[in-house]
């Protein structure tokens, strides 16, 4: 018996998700969260099994989120969705730890399949997916920039193009400013590029911020 936790800023998806998630009878309660704040809430209130979770959330990132659950929720499984194409997103969000990655352009049943999936203990890949995992894996240089970054790189990529200060990173991430700034450096190298406005457009060309 499943408890899942639809957590996206659209009420329209969420009625969605809702409606498709209803057609198993193994869920017992669905619930629903607009922001990544309220999100954490949730969390603390309620023990969830499967948290869906939006990628493009309207106050922290779907990435910090995840991070945040692995910590304090490891037990919590998380299915990531996200409008854009799963190329730019989806390697990154898996070595974060996500569960499975969904594109929302997915037909419904893939949705009652993926989280089946995740919940038997599997991570959910779709078939397009697993295709640029086994690029990766064989070393295809057909892989965007970003997809050689480690997980806390990518989460900062995010929040420089975002136009975040190196100092506001720091707070928000628990780390220092000498230590954000290496990650910064780091990533400049790794994708080849100058400055953070260089980080902004390459982020905007690729769907990573809107």
């Amino acid at each position: 018996m499943l408890r899942i936790l639809i957590a996206d800023d659209h009420p329209l998806v969420r009625a969605g998700f809702r409606r498709f998630l209803e057609e198993d009878s193994t869920i017992t309660e669905i619930g629903e969260a607009a922001s990544g704040r309220e999100t954490l809430d949730r969390m603390r209130e309620t023990e969830w099994d499967l948290v869906v979770l939006d990628i493009s959330m309207p106050d922290r990132s779907g990435i910090d989120i995840l991070q945040h659950l692995r910590a304090s929720h490891p037990k919590t499984r998380v299915l990531m969705l996200s409008g854009f194409p799963e190329r730019q997103y989806a390697i990154n969000v898996l070595r974060a730890g996500a569960s499975g990655f969904l594109s929302k352009e997915a037909a419904p049943d893939e949705l009652l399949k993926a989280v089946r999936t995740v919940m038997a203990g599997r991570r959910y890949v779709s078939a397009s997916l697993a295709q640029l995992l086994a690029s990766d894996l064989g070393g295809d240089s057909d892989q965007p920039l970003h997809a050689s970054l480690s997980t806390r790189e990518f989460q900062i990529l995010c929040k420089l193009a975002a136009g975040h200060s190196v100092s506001a990173i720091g707070k928000e991430l628990c780390l220092s400013v000498k230590t954000v700034s290496t990650y910064r450096t780091r990533i400049l190298g790794k994708m080849k590029l100058t400055t953070n406005a260089d980080l902004t457009s390459y982020a905007l060309k690729n769907g990573l911020i809107q």
